[in-house]
Parts: structure tokens; C-alpha cells; sequence
């Protein structure tokens, strides 16, 4: 055999750094940004796990408790510490609109099994410029019949009522659904809320009627208010109705869920701008939104699939045997109440009503710092525990 040349062993040398590098760059994980709990844990279970068996891709999950500050600030500095995020479609919108986030390729979706396109398959409106609807969730009030002897709360309207059913609330820390509740409440129809808020009368409105409440525990992440209720620190809570099923069912917690004015909303996957690894990004959203991946999440916690392929299939808890069909928000025993939250209204308002929200706030005595770091979800909700100021 003939000895190489020098010139041949440069080349070869090249190409053995270009493979070692190629093999270090495929070895890094993929980094989602989800909202952790039994949300996070079921999406290990029907998502990450299966991706990583399928693909040899493992998945680092951060957690995060919504917004889009941190995500703006990464974006300045000009790079993302994640690949995916989780994003309520609200602030997906507002985020491409920023261009905080990059646009995604048409024909990403992979069509049903039976063939049906994508477009067709999906809801309407969950294919958009920058994220893909993968589920659709409720915040709902969930309460303690233990604390209400001889009734129990059956419309929003009860969440206002402290004198037919005393004892301290957990609330959101944000405007979004509290508005909504409020307006509701003061006898607003459904299909007047977001005309009426955009107005400073509504707004008063709504705020006023808030005002009313007398102790509210504010909360931000989404275990807070499973665990308040839990351990009887308030008698009402809002949360998001996956986090509440599973302390219900998993843990055997004595709460309840209240389906009158419940809020649906779109959940998203989105790539945000600068990401590392935006073509692994890509491969699992597709396979993430794959019929049968929307499937295994739904089964696992009660969030309804996006797409018409994967809501036929979801079946049994794979561990309790619950039928999660009926405690899905989107079934018609639970939706007859439902509000559908305007996302595009919230997309263009997002900045002033945090602000406006903020404010109220502040000038209620509630204001206080935030928890630092996903991992203080009680300590926060401690911290967040406030005794109505009374305002002259």
C-alpha cells in the first residue's frame, strides 16, 4: 500500500476533527423550557423519554412559570439557553410579533395516520407562523368541599362571594382569567368581556370587583395552588385543571374542580431566535405533535389533544384507570361555561395589562417580591400570602 502524503494526512486529520466534532455536536442535549409539576412529569413519560429511545437525543428540561422577560433579555444577548419552549399561545403570538422566536417551515406537523393533512387535522388555528398548538388547557377554581358544610360553590360567581363562602383565596399573579372572572361575576355575557375590558370602564370594573376579595394568596407557579388547597392554607384556588386532577386522583387530595367560566387556552411549541440545535428542535416538535404522542400526553394528564386524529384515541389513565376523556376541558359537560380566551387580544395588550395589573397591585399593598427560582413554589406561595390592605 502507499504511504500517504503529507498533503493526504492533513486531509485525513481534517476529516477525523470535522467527525469528532460532528459526534460532540450531536451528543448535546436538547433543551426544552416547560412548566415542570405533573405537567412536566407526564410529558417525560408520552414526550421526552420516547424521543430519546427514538432518536439517541437526551432532553434537559428547565422550568419556568411563564412570561416573557427572560426570554427577551437571552434574545439581546444573543443567545437562547433553550431549544423549545412550552408557551401559551397568547405570549407565542406576542413573542413572534417581537421577533423574539423563529418562524416555523410550512408542512412541519406530520399528517394523521390514516393520511389526513395536518391542516385539516389540527384545530383551527393551532398551525401559526411561530408556534404549533399541541393541547388545549383550562384554569379553572378548584375548592375544598370540606370547607363548605351543607353547599358547595357552582358558578364563578362564587369565587367573589366571601360571605356564602368564607375563607381566603389563591389567585394567579397576573390579569389574565381574573379579569375575565371579575367582569363575569358582575354580570358581563360572556361575549361582552374583551370589548368591555379594552375600556377603562371595564377595567375599573373588573379591578373593583377583585377588590372586594378580602385575603388573596397570590400564586405563580403552577404546584402552588395544588398545594395550598392541599394543605388547607385557602378554601378556593385558581390553577391550571391537569395540576388539579392529578392531586385529585394521583394523591387523593380533597379538592374539587369548579367548571363554570372556565378559560381554555391554546398550549404552544415554539423555537425561540439564537437556539443551539433548531433542526433537533424542529424533529421534536413533529414528532411531539405526532397523533400519537398528543395521545399518551392526554392520557396522562387531561389536557385535549390539538388534533381530531389524537382526541378519538385517548382513552385510561395508563397507572389509575380514570377515563380521562371526562375530565378533559374541551368534553361537553365541562365546556357548556366555557370561555375561550381572545389570545390575539392578549398578544397586543400583554405589556399594558401587566403594567395596569402591577399597578393595581401595588396600590392594593400586594406587591412583593417574586420566589427565587422554580424550585421555591412554597416558599413563594408563603411569601405571596397577603391580609387585604384597606385602601382609603
Amino acid at each position: 500500500m502507499d504511504r500517504l502524503t503529507p498533503a493526504q494526512w492533513m486531509v485525513l486529520l481534517a476529516l477525523c476533527v470535522l467527525m469528532a466534532w460532528g459526534s460532540a455536536v450531536s451528543a448535546e442535549p436538547l433543551r426544552v423550557l416547560s412548566w415542570g409539576g405533573a405537567y412536566e412529569r407526564a410529558q417525560r413519560e408520552a414526550l421526552f423519554t420516547p424521543f430519546t429511545e427514538q432518536t439517541g437525543t437526551e432532553v434537559e428540561v428547565a422550568r419556568y412559570a411563564g412570561g416573557l422577560d427572560e426570554l427577551r433579555r437571552a434574545i439581546a444577548a444573543g443567545e437562547a439557553p433553550w431549544d423549545v419552549i412550552d408557551m401559551t399561545r397568547s405570549e407565542a403570538m406576542a413573542a413572534c410579533d417581537e421577533g423574539l422566536l423563529q418562524p416555523l417551515p410550512p408542512g412541519l406537523p406530520a399528517p394523521a395516520p390514516d393520511g389526513t393533512s395536518a391542516e385539516r387535522d389540527f384545530i383551527p388555528g393551532a398551525i401559526g407562523a411561530c408556534a404549533l398548538t399541541h393541547t388545549l388547557f383550562a384554569t379553572v377554581v378548584a375548592y375544598r368541599p370540606d370547607a363548605f358544610p351543607g353547599r358547595r360553590p357552582s358558578r364563578i360567581a362564587d369565587l367573589f362571594d366571601q360571605q356564602r363562602f368564607p375563607g381566603p383565596r389563591a389567585l394567579q399573579r397576573t390579569p389574565a382569567v381574573n379579569l375575565e372572572w371579575a367582569l363575569l361575576a358582575s354580570g358581563v355575557p360572556r361575549q361582552e368581556l374583551y370589548r368591555l375590558l379594552s375600556t377603562p370602564r371595564g377595567l375599573s370594573l373588573a379591578l373593583t370587583r377583585l377588590d372586594q376579595l378580602d385575603t388573596i394568596h397570590w400564586w405563580e407557579e403552577g404546584e402552588a395552588p395544588v398545594e395550598l388547597l392541599a394543605h388547607g392554607q385557602v378554601v378556593m384556588a385558581s390553577g391550571y385543571n391537569g395540576r388539579f386532577f392529578d392531586a385529585m386522583v394521583q394523591r387523593g387530595a380533597p379538592i374539587e374542580i369548579l367548571w363554570d367560566g372556565q378559560v381554555q387556552e391554546h398550549e404552544t411549541w415554539v423555537v425561540p431566535r439564537h437556539a443551539r440545535h433548531t433542526q433537533t428542535a424542529r424533529d421534536f416538535i413533529r414528532f411531539a405533535t405526532s397523533t400519537e404522542r398528543l395521545a399518551a400526553l392526554a392520557r396522562r394528564i387531561p389536557y385535549g389533544p390539538a388534533r381530531e386524529s389524537a382526541a378519538v384515541r385517548v382513552g385510561r389513565h395508563p397507572v389509575s384507570g380514570v377515563d380521562m376523556r371526562l375530565h378533559i376541558p374541551t368534553h361537553p359537560l365541562n365546556a357548556e361555561h366555557a370561555i375561550t380566551k381572545d389570545e390575539a387580544w392578549y398578544a397586543r395588550t400583554l405589556t399594558r395589562m401587566n403594567d395596569y395589573f402591577a399597578a393595581w397591585l401595588e396600590a392594593r399593598g400586594d406587591d412583593f417580591p417574586a420566589a427565587a427560582g422554580p424550585s421555591a413554589a412554597a416558599s413563594q406561595s408563603a411569601a405571596g400570602d397577603t391580609q387585604r390592605q384597606k385602601i382609603p
